[in-house]
């Protein structure tokens, strides 16, 4: 009798344990699914070097498709450098905003199109009040098609610019990015007083207004 009953109670163990596993099928069918639906949402990088880069950072994130932007260094020889570094121009850094997007919301080229209305092509060594290497307007690309869309969008400007003056702006291989101290990141949401009388002062609208005022 005692047998009869552990066969009974190791079938219906055996049982349940085959319905749980029948129920998880699904499951496991969208577990094995899931490196595809990552890559339908896959993100890209971009990096950029348009002056104080607390402006460049508030003109992409209004940018739909944007999902998010650092402000840091890069282009220099010193390991983790900082501000006070930096700010020197001697490290050979640039002040930098390092853009992570969706290519399916907002592709490169618009990305492109948003730093270029944001600079001042003809000014070399800076930008409007802010002077000196660590202000340089450069894009740094990070493959081959970043790097043939941003020669092309620079020609493009040569060709048929619409201001007077040679465009400064180099288009260079992106190097390692060193994350700005944390009161630098979205400065201009923190500091909104402060932020709008430093960009006011610099003249960084009414320059910008002058270069583009064709476009």
């Amino acid at each position: 009798m005692m047998s009869m009953i552990l066969k009974t109670i190791l079938e219906a163990i055996s049982l349940r344990t085959a319905v749980l596993a029948l129920a998880c099928l699904p499951l496991l069918a969208q577990a094995q699914a899931k490196p595809a639906d990552k890559s339908a949402g896959a993100t890209a990088v971009a990096t950029f070097g348009g002056g104080c880069f607390w402006c460049v950072e508030e003109a992409f994130d209004k940018l739909p498709g944007v999902l998010a932007t650092v402000s840091g260094y890069m282009g220099g020889k010193t390991k983790n450098p900082t501000y006070q570094q930096v700010s020197t121009g001697t490290t050979g850094h640039n002040e930098v905003v390092q853009v992570t997007y969706d290519p399916a919301k907002v592709s490169y080229a618009q990305l492109l199109d948003t730093f270029w209305r944001n600079i001042d092509p003809t000014q070399a060594n800076g930008q409007f009040c802010d002077h000196g290497p660590q202000y340089r307007s450069e894009i740094f690309f990070h493959d081959d098609g970043q790097r043939k869309l941003a020669e092309a969008s620079k020609a493009a400007l040569l060709k048929n610019k619409p201001f007077s003056g040679d465009i400064h702006t180099l288009v260079t291989r992106a190097a390692e990015f060193y994350p700005a101290e944390d009161y630098h990141q979205d400065y201009y949401k923190k500091n909104p007083v402060r932020y709008n009388y430093y960009k006011s002062g610099c003249g960084r609208e009414a320059r910008l207004k002058e270069v583009w005022k064709s476009r």
